[in-house]
């Protein structure tokens, strides 16, 4: 009976998120208290029924209940028992149901947060964040539930998909999902301020910390399954501008203008409209992602094989919230002024170019990934969008976004007087180029005409970040966690431009066909193949090969990849071999059998490229170090009266 009480507990958390938006909206508009002090009641009781619903799913996939149709169609008898569990959220049905709890689990979070600040305005948030809550556990029970039954049972499951079966994708998606939904949190403080007309600096402050940890949830997520493409499908790429990558990929871009929006906002008042339009514009592209990964208009080896018709509840949902905050927006909009001004060289101006670039590189992604599914609509014709567009569209808008970061970090607020900092700024950029042109002329030999251009710009990034702080170190001045942790982040951009520009200009690639003991040399590596042998695990069997990797006559690396052949499914899958020698990845992936004992073998050398994972950790860290300052643990603040009469607003 353990499905039936978890789709029952599901129809709960429906209704008591019902609740939640009710009496969050309705209560402080009306001034009604007893309908505020119900809000966290609900909010509490709803995450204990979608956590029993998903603890319910859980047990019918360890116990192997076959009677459960997404049981039935995601797991197997012979399935590791960490890939039973992860397999709740291998398909759409699952997957959804994570979201649903993650949701559940950040409003919980905000509940707790919220004792903080004023009743209404908590209760606002809470009150939006129960409208999204609504929505998808609607959409769950309606065309959705995990939980419906297979009459009769199947004998056995259909089994996971065998990409699926790999530890750094059985996480990936909590994390990326952690990120996705607390743009979610940043959506409902924007709605929740808009309402109550409550647009000041206390309501950014309040807002920054919960932007910032889904930000850098989400750059660990999209990191994750970077890493995962890399090792798992065989062809050694970090990113190939898939659709379902750009749909994680836009949420970053805005919700990055976001915190720096935030960060103005808070600081001098300024920016009110872009925050709150990039606060929806940040969950929007989430949505938007949701829609596309599940709606089947797509394909892609990260997409969710789903029924059309869920994608327009979706879209529907999609535009209703949107459409509804976008009127709330325009409502606000034009009642937010500022008296406050800044200069055209001021950290403000910088931080204005740093949105508007942020937000046009989201809008080319955007633009490249719909378009085929525009042209497809429309019957134009097949529109192919991959590296050749977007590479060269989003340098144009990287490459000016870094050259302005080093000024940036160096302005002063409202008046720049970057002149005080010239020196500084002209000794970094002098290092960054020594840097650039030791790496691309004297280690590598050679580098594209960009190549030195853009590792120049990411180690200036890393040089101007760390003057202030060892400045105020050596003088033993102390460094609030906010502007620890942006230093720490913007290192570990500037790293990610310097991984990235090496990646893409110095990477050696070669495919070959070797026979038992034959050998080939590739940018000064020897590769011997020593043969293949089969291989047997729990639930798959095929063939590993041995390469013997030497150096100038020493050994380096036994390289083992495999081809693995899945029993249920009978999915052929690559297993490459990786090892780190002197900052270089050497991957190797093993093809096909080309008979009388040839294989085809990939054989790729990748300087740094390891650099771009350890480099997302590396923001992700700054992110989570900013995101605990303690200015953002403040007191309760008091209650501000709304906006001018033209809201026709109770006060409350």
């Amino acid at each position: 009976m353990l499905p039936e009480l978890g789709h029952f507990a599901l129809i709960l958390a429906l209704l008591l998120a019902a609740l939640q938006a009710f009496f969050g909206i309705a209560g402080p508009a009306l001034g009604r208290e007893r309908w505020i002090a119900a809000v966290t009641p609900a909010v509490a009781g709803q995450f204990v029924m979608v956590a029993t619903a998903v603890g319910c799913l859980a047990a019918a996939f360890i116990g192997d209940d076959f009677s459960v149709r997404y049981v039935a169609s995601n797991s197997n008898s012979a399935l590791p028992l960490f890939y039973r569990v992860t397999a709740l959220w291998g398909a759409h049905e699952g997957s959804l149901l994570l979201w649903i709890l993650l949701l559940a689990g950040w409003t919980v979070a905000v509940a707790v947060g919220a004792a903080r600040l004023p009743r209404a305005f908590a209760a606002r948030v809470l009150g939006v964040l129960g409208v999204v809550s609504f929505g998808f556990l609607l959409f769950t029970l309606a065309t959705s539930n995990p939980f419906l039954r297979l009459d009769p049972p199947a004998g056995d499951g259909a089994d996971l998909n065998p990409i699926l079966q790999d530890p750094a994708l059985a996480v990936h998606p909590p994390i990326l999902y952690t990120g996705y939904v607390g743009f979610a949190v940043a959506f409902a403080f924007a709605c929740a301020a808009m309402l109550e007309g409550r647009l000041d600096q206390e309501w950014a402050r309040w807002t920054r910390p919960w932007t910032t940890t889904a930000w850098a949830f989400l750059t660990c997520g999209i990191a994750l399954g970077s890493f995962w493409a890399y090792y798992e499908l065989g062809w050694g790429g970090f990113w190939f501008w898939d659709p379902v990558e750009n749909a994680s990929f836009m949420p970053w871009l805005v919700g990055t203008a976001l915190i720096h929006s935030l960060a103005v906002t808070d600081k001098r008042g300024l920016f009110k409209s872009w925050t709150l339009l990039l606060a929806i514009l940040a969950f929007s592209l989430s949505m938007l992602g949701t829609f596309l990964v599940r709606s089947g208009v797509l394909v892609s080896v990260h997409s969710f094989a789903a029924d059309p018709a869920r994608g327009i509840f979706i879209l529907a949902f999609l535009v209703l919230m949107i459409g509804g905050a976008l009127a709330l927006y325009a409502w606000r909009a034009p009642l937010l002024k500022s008296t406050a001004g800044f200069e055209f060289g001021a950290r403000e101006s910088f931080l204005l170019f740093n949105n508007l670039l942020l937000v046009i590189a989201a809008a080319t992604v955007f633009a490249g990934t719909l378009a085929p599914l525009i042209s497809d609509a429309l019957k134009l014709g097949t529109l192919s969008v991959g590296v050749p567009y977007f590479n060269p569209t989003f340098m144009l808008t990287m490459l000016p976004l870094m050259a302005l970061l080093p000024l940036g970090i160096h302005a002063g607020w409202k008046r720049g007087r970057l002149s005080d900092s010239t020196r500084v700024l002209l000794l970094t950029l002098a290092g960054a180029v020594i840097f650039a042109l030791t790496l691309c002329f004297g280690i590598f030999a050679h580098g594209a005409v960009l190549t030195p251009v853009g590792a120049a710009l990411g180690a200036w990034v890393i040089l101007a970040s760390l003057v202030d702080p060892l400045d105020r170190w050596r003088r033993g001045l102390s460094l609030s966690r906010a502007v620890l942790g942006m230093t720490v982040a913007h290192i570990g951009i500037g790293l990610a431009v310097i991984a990235l520009t090496s990646v893409e200009s110095f990477t050696f690639e070669r495919d070959v066909a070797l026979g038992s003991g034959a050998s080939t040399s590739a940018a000064g590596y020897e590769f011997r193949f020593d043969g293949v042998a089969p291989i047997e695990g729990p639930n798959y069997d095929g063939v590993g090969a041995t390469i013997t990797v030497t150096r100038g006559g020493a050994p380096v690396a036994v390289l083992k990849p495999q081809k693995r052949q899945y029993w249920v499914q009978h999915q052929l899958t690559t297993v490459t071999a990786i090892h780190m020698s002197r900052g270089n990845n050497l991957l190797v992936a093993l093809g096909d059998d080309l008979g009388a004992g040839r294989w085809s073998i990939r054989i790729q050398i990748r300087p740094l490229v390891t650099l771009i994972w350890l480099a997302a950790l590396i923001m992700a860290i700054g992110g989570a170090v900013a995101a605990s300052d303690r200015r953002y643990r403040t007191a309760r603040a008091p209650a501000a009266a709304p906006l001018p009469a033209a809201a026709g607003e109770q006060p409350t």
